[in-house]
């Protein structure tokens, strides 16, 4: 991928407050919702934290196929990412997204039976800027 291009997806990307998950339901159709950014590495990976009982983490336990999507807000562009999400319950990633003021949330807090991380790990991309479509893998 050229370089200039890359940049201008980390560029949407660092711009992009809310990052738009889209799962599968029970019955084939697509779900969206839109989830706070947290952590990420480059365009392979990003964490997001939600409640076990949500319909979306239930979805993705019988369903990995995720999709993640930035939407620009200076200029009409935005990035498609295709992969698979994981639902981790493990202490470790648990943590790494524990913050002040997630205990109004998670009440017995980062060990909570209903706080769990989402791990998207992208497979496949799609930048779409200036009327062109640029598809690329990730590797």
């Amino acid at each position: 991928m050229e370089q200039e291009l890359l940049d201008q997806i980390n560029a949407l990307i660092d711009e992009t407050k809310n990052i738009i998950v889209c799962s599968t339901d029970e019955n084939g159709f697509p779900n969206a919702k839109a989830m706070f950014k947290t952590e990420h590495d480059g365009l392979k990976t990003f964490l997001f934290s939600t409640n076990t009982s949500s319909m979306r983490v239930q979805q993705f336990l019988k369903n990995d196929r995720a999709c993640i999507y930035f939407c620009g807000q200076s200029k009409i562009n935005g990035l498609m990412l295709v992969g698979r999400m994981e639902v981790c319950t493990d202490h470790a990633r648990k943590a790494r997204l524990w913050a002040d003021g997630c205990e109004i949330y998670y009440p017995l807090g980062i060990d909570d039976p209903d706080y769990c991380v989402l791990e998207f790990t992208a497979e496949q991309g799609n930048y779409y800027y200036n009327l062109s479509k640029h598809p690329f893998e990730i590797q």
